[in-house]
């Protein structure tokens, strides 16, 4: 369950990473306040998850999650470049969270 948990985490930092750019420097009250709000509930879930999952994996395995979200959104619906060489790096994220996950005990 605690994976599970993190995965959410990270899914609602990349929320948060991608409503930062909607809230226009804080100017903007609700996409402020949604950002505000996935920001509390990723630091929750990641305490939630570190639990059982030892700091050093869990931290990397948030912030590969939210890179890897915020990177898809990006290339989805901000017109974001998708050469070969940023996917062949978002694939290496993918493969060291898979690595975390298998070496954790």
């Amino acid at each position: 369950m605690s994976w599970f948990i993190l995965f959410i985490a990270g899914l609602f930092e990349v929320v948060w990473a991608v409503g930062i750019k909607y809230t226009e420097g804080w100017t903007r009250l609700w996409p402020a306040v949604l950002t505000l709000f996935a920001m509390a509930a990723s630091f929750y879930l990641l305490s939630l998850a570190l639990r059982n999952i030892p700091i050093g994996t869990a931290y990397a395995v948030w912030t590969g999650v939210g890179t890897i979200g915020t990177v898809i959104y990006g290339i989805l619906f901000l017109k974001e470049p998708t050469d070969i060489l940023r996917i062949v790096c978002i694939l290496l994220i993918i493969c060291g969270i898979v690595g975390l996950k298998i070496l954790a005990r």
